[in-house]
């Protein structure tokens, strides 16, 4: 008996058919309650829930210029250094990674 690979397998249709009238019976939240967990959710994170709250605290970064044996990818814009040049072209540098 010859088989067809192409065609669905009888369960597989079942369950096509199953989760197609699941999601048609499904109950969509409407737009109302959409907004209200929104704006609950905004004004929770302006009592002071973790992660929401503002802190006035500067962030302080030293920038250490680019040295004669670094240079910058010109497709990621990374800082490497030159051993990792893979090739360069119209006076700009690419990396290994980039060019891998």
């Amino acid at each position: 008996m010859a088989t067809d690979y192409d065609e669905l397998r009888s369960e597989v249709k079942e369950s096509q058919n199953d989760s197609l009238e699941a999601l048609k019976s499904a109950n969509a939240p409407d737009a109302q309650s959409v907004v209200r967990e929104l704006d609950t959710a905004d004004d929770m994170e302006s009592v002071g829930i973790p992660g929401g709250e503002f802190i006035d605290q500067e962030l302080i970064v030293q920038v250490v210029p680019q040295r004669e044996d670094e240079f910058t990818c010109y497709s990621c814009f990374l800082v490497r250094h030159r051993s990792q040049i893979a090739r360069e072209k119209n006076g700009h540098a690419y990396c290994i990674e980039c060019e891998g």
